[in-house]
């Protein structure tokens, strides 16, 4: 059997697509059920939903064989897994975003950045030389400026709907063209080859 941690949500739903065009039996992913733990009929595969931020985890330790997550989480984590296959979907970019009629502040001396991508964060403004403060948050990053928690927000962007929705839009793209990634455990690849490296060569097809 071949253990999938797969990011809950849109690259859960397309990450099933690629994987049922190379044979897998994704057909219990599109099942109504608030199970996390799921099994395909045919007893070959089994799928956890999770949050993003947590399939490298399930990864680098082994419980699952597999994940897809998006280059942003696994460049936040910084697991020790192995990245197989850049899978193009789920598109976006790494931002600092906040108001249009403040683009001057990303050189204000006592910027605040908020965000949930603490330690991205703290790597790019250290290589910059730059003294900030880094607020952490989970969820709704885009009120920290809108309430003056933050100057700015350091977040993924996609349409920029939301940003727009709140008043606020890029003010630099820090990493663009992150998409979704299979990654590896590095034991499972090893002692499940034969299983594993063939459906990686299976999805290499179909994504190129």
């Amino acid at each position: 059997m071949i253990t999938f941690a797969l990011a809950k949500g849109r690259l859960a739903t397309e990450s099933a697509e690629l994987l049922a065009r190379c044979g897998v039996d994704t057909a219990v992913l599109y099942e109504e059920t608030r199970k996390l733990v799921l099994t395909s009929a045919d007893g070959n595969y089994r799928f956890f939903l999770v949050k993003p931020s947590d399939v490298p985890v399930y990864v680098e330790s082994g419980v699952a064989d597999l994940g897809v997550v998006g280059k942003d989480t696994l460049i936040e984590e910084d697991r020790d897994i192995y990245e197989m296959l850049d899978l193009g979907f789920g598109e976006c970019s790494l931002c600092l975003a906040g108001f249009p009629e403040r683009k001057d502040v990303l050189t204000s001396p006592a910027l605040r950045v908020a965000t949930k991508y603490v330690n991205t964060a703290k790597q790019l403004f250290a290589e910059r030389g730059e003294d900030v403060e880094i607020i952490a948050l989970h969820g709704s990053i885009e009120l920290a400026p809108v309430t003056g928690l933050s100057d700015v927000i350091f977040d993924v962007v996609q349409t920029g709907s939301t940003l727009k929705a709140n008043g606020l839009v890029v003010l630099e793209q820090v990493f663009t063209g992150i998409t979704a990634r299979l990654v590896a455990n590095k034991v499972s690849l090893k002692t499940k080859s034969a299983e594993i490296l063939p459906l990686i060569a299976k999805c290499k097809e179909e994504v190129a």
